[in-house]
Parts: C-alpha cells; sequence; structure tokens
C-alpha cells in the first residue's frame, strides 16, 4: 500500500479523513475509531456469516480498549443480504434507538445499507472491509434497490475506513474476482472520458485523473496472483478500489471509475438480472463483460476514419427528438427502466445545429484523440484473459443473457445514462448499429466466443 499516494488523495476527499490498510490492521480498530470520532460510542453492525470471521474481533476490541459500545446489530446470514431499502429502514429503526456511530463489517452490499442508514440518521460511520469486493467503499452515494428498481441514493462516504489484509485474502474469490472486474473497467471509462474531454462534453481534471489512472495497470497487473490468495496483489487491489472512490470524492461524480462498462452493468441490475440467485449475481461481474463488450466496440470503431466522417450525412440521418422516443419507449417496453431511460436519453440529445456542431469537433479531433485512446485501451482479447484469470465470467451466457438480449444490451445502455461515453459516439455518428452488427457477424469479436465454445 502507498500510503503517500493514499495521504495526497485523503487532502482532495470531502468525507474521508482516514484509511488503514495492512496485514493486521483489525489491531489498530480502537486507536482509528478515536482518530475519526473521539469518545464517541460505537455499535457493531454486521452480518452472520461476517460477523463471526471479524465483527466479534472488532467488538473485542474496540471494548478491551474502554469504547463504550452498544449492543451490535448483525444481519441474518441466509439469505445473503441484498441491499433492499427495506433493509436501510430496518438498520434505521435500531440506530434511533441511541446515538452510537456505526461501525460496518463487511462488504459492499452491508456498506451500502450501513452507509444509507447513517446518513438518514444523521451521523458519519466507519467501515470496516472484509473483501474487496468493489469501488464503493470510499464513495459517496449506496446503491440501493428501492421503489423496485436499483438506484444510488444521496449518502456521504465513511469518515474512517480500515481493512486488514489477512482478512481480505482469506475473503470467498468471487467476492475479490468481482472486485478486480469493477478495478479493470476503469480502462474502458477512462477512453470514455478521454472522448467526453475532447470534445469539450466533460472535461479531465489532472489530479482527479491521475489518481485512478496512474497506477491502474499496476493494481490490475497480477490477476491470477491475487486469484491464488497473494498478499501484495490484495494490497494492489485495494488500494486501487481505495483511490477509485477517493477520486469520485474527489470529483463529486462517479465520472472518475464509470463509463459505458457500467452502464451494461446498470441496465442489467435495473431489470434484476441475477437477482435471484444466492449469493446475487455481484456488481463487478456485470461491469467485467460490460468491459469486455465496450473494449471489443472500441476496436471496430477504431478501424474507421472518424476524420473523414461525412457529417452532413450524419445531420440528415439524425432522428427527431419524438422518434428518439419512439425508439427508447420500444427498446424499454415493459421495463421498470423505461421512464429513467427517456429521461436520461432526452438530456443529452442534440437537436441538428448542436450535432452537427459536436460531430465537426469530433472529426477535428479525432486523429490525436484516436491515439490518445488507443494508448488508453487494452485488446479485448487480453482484457477477457485478465478477467479469466482472475476468476470473473467473461461471457454472457456466464450470467444468465441470452446472446439475443446480450446483443440488445448495446443499443439499452447508450439510452439508459446521460453520461457521454463511445456508445454516444458511434450514436451521433450514425454508426453504432453497424458496429454492434460487425461484432456479432461471422468473425467479429463475440461471433469468434461463440464459436470457440461450440468446438
Amino acid at each position: 500500500m502507498n500510503d503517500e499516494r493514499i495521504a495526497a488523495a485523503l487532502r482532495d476527499a470531502t468525507d474521508t479523513k482516514e484509511v488503514l490498510i495492512a496485514p493486521g490492521a483489525l489491531a489498530s480498530v480502537a486507536e482509528v475509531f478515536e482518530k475519526g470520532f473521539g469518545d464517541s460510542r460505537a455499535v457493531v453492525v454486521s452480518d452472520e456469516n461476517v460477523f463471526a470471521v471479524a465483527g466479534e474481533e472488532v467488538q473485542r476490541r474496540l471494548e478491551e480498549a474502554g469504547r463504550e459500545t452498544v449492543q451490535p446489530y448483525v444481519f441474518p446470514g441466509k439469505p445473503t443480504l441484498y441491499a433492499a431499502y427495506s433493509q436501510v429502514e430496518i438498520l434505521v429503526e435500531s440506530l434511533r434507538g441511541h446515538d452510537a456511530i456505526p461501525v460496518a463489517v463487511g462488504s459492499g452490499t452491508l456498506n451500502d445499507v450501513v452507509k444509507r442508514a447513517a446518513y438518514e440518521c444523521e451521523r458519519p460511520y466507519m467501515n470496516v472491509a472484509t473483501a474487496a469486493s468493489m469501488d464503493g467503499y470510499t464513495a459517496f452515494g449506496a446503491s440501493i434497490e428501492k421503489d423496485h428498481k436499483k438506484q444510488t441514493l444521496t449518502c456521504p462516504a465513511p469518515r474512517v475506513v480500515l481493512g486488514d489484509v489477512n482478512i481480505l485474502v482469506n475473503a470467498p474469490g468471487a467476492m475479490t474476482a468481482s472486485g478486480y472486474a469493477d478495478l479493470l473497467g476503469k480502462v474502458p471509462a477512462g477512453a470514455d472520458w478521454l472522448i467526453a474531454d475532447a470534445l469539450g462534453v466533460e472535461p479531465i481534471p489532472p489530479k482527479v485523473w491521475s489518481m485512478v489512472q496512474d497506477s491502474l495497470r499496476e493494481w490490475t497487473g497480477k490477476p491470477a496472483e491475487l486469484a491464488a490468495g497473494d498478499g501484495e496483489a490484495m494490497d494492489a487491489l485495494t488500494e486501487g478500489l481505495i483511490m477509485s472512490g477517493l477520486a469520485m470524492q474527489a470529483h463529486q461524480s462517479s465520472r472518475p471509475a464509470s463509463g459505458a462498462e457500467h452502464q451494461f452493468s446498470h441496465l442489467w441490475e435495473g431489470e434484476g438480472l441475477g437477482r435471484d440467485l444466492d449469493p446475487p449475481l455481484s456488481h463487478g461481474f456485470k461491469v467485467g463483460i460490460g468491459s469486455i463488450s465496450i473494449a471489443a466496440l472500441y476496436e471496430v470503431i477504431l478501424r474507421r476514419d472518424l476524420g473523414s466522417l461525412d457529417v452532413d450525412e450524419a445531420v440528415a440521418k439524425w432522428p427527431p427528438w419524438d422518434e428518439v422516443e419512439r425508439g427508447v419507449r420500444e427498446a424499454y417496453s415493459g421495463s421498470k427502466l423505461e421512464e429513467a431511460a427517456v429521461n436520461e436519453t432526452m438530456a443529452k440529445y442534440l437537436e441538428a445545429d448542436a450535432l452537427r456542431e459536436r460531430l465537426e469537433g469530433l472529426r477535428r479531433a479525432w486523429p490525436e484523440l484516436r491515439e490518445k485512446v488507443e494508448a488508453q485501451l487494452m485488446p479485448a482479447d487480453g482484457l477477457r484473459e485478465q478477467l479469466r484469470a482472475a476468476g470473473c465470467p467473461t461471457s454472457p451466457e456466464e450470467i444468465g443473457l441470452s446472446i439475443e438480449d446480450f446483443r440488445a444490451t448495446y443499443r439499452r445502455a447508450q439510452m439508459l445514462r446521460k453520461r457521454y461515453t463511445v456508445l454516444d459516439v458511434a450514436a451521433e455518428a450514425g454508426i453504432l448499429d453497424e458496429c454492434v452488427e460487425e461484432l456479432f457477424a461471422p468473425g467479429g469479436f463475440w461471433a469468434r466466443d461463440t464459436a470457440e465454445k461450440a468446438t
């Protein structure tokens, strides 16, 4: 763990003030709690599975240090805790019975539930991470299912984060693999941000970019070692996930850590893909498939010379808003995400004159932008191999998607978020459908993938 790197990131964070990730860090939990919360009382929040692994020790060490505590709140271990708003409400009711600072001992789902519950009780909280499963530990906002759809609810990140590498390396392998996939997704996400920056949609602050991208290859460079339980590889993964969350705090947006690959995941999560599994299909595994998908799309787009784009033709073919809205509603017919998709698509829709200006900018910027994007990306095959080495699923069938539903995701994901990504570049240039067709045609990336599985 690069302590100087973490310390520098904390200076720009809005919520998190203390981070300790190290082997044996659990022994310092009382000291770290005091740094963040002074003389406040503490309440450990966990679930039955994790409480036996780490929660009991956290409780014991707090008590041995003379810290006043209240009875721990422990969720049932079965079925696996799901981040539903009903769980937030249950915890809020318990927390309102005292003034203790919540100490969340667990992984991503528990952290999200505690994060939102603490916010509703108007108090900060501490997280003791037990699995390097996603980048949300130090991120603001909680991913919670509310009103029958997954959404990011407002709430600050934890004031204090502690992770004991000795515990993290012994977490279930699927949880570690999920965190790896979430972190590797920053590769195509970075390419999307380069495009948005070049076209004047969303500028890149160099410091925030550096927090995620400068060491990303280092953090994700040892997937096989990570799967084997190597402590150094775990330390690198955890640092990358923590830094990604701190970058989101500094930027007050998820843009530093999320691009089109996350839009694939948001779509699948929003429509309940893998929701009924125990444990549910992880966020990171969906992001991993999304990352391969977007990397493959980039390869098809980068074979085209957008510096010679026929802007007049693209503008002439650009549909009016009422036609676009009909297309969104058809794509989301029967989905609980329909209205959200319409609103998000409307927020980024351009009239013809504005589209012309953007496409002319793309044409001018393309030679230099293409080089930057190519330098940022990894080959889709290489990205897939790294995910496979880490123990992640690498095909849509492995996460329960038919090839037809998966193919439709490229167009549907473009509609789901207003964030500008490569999906929007392709849609505005009028080439998205033909590029997707190329991916699934004989010899295309996903056609090859299907053929390899059949042999």
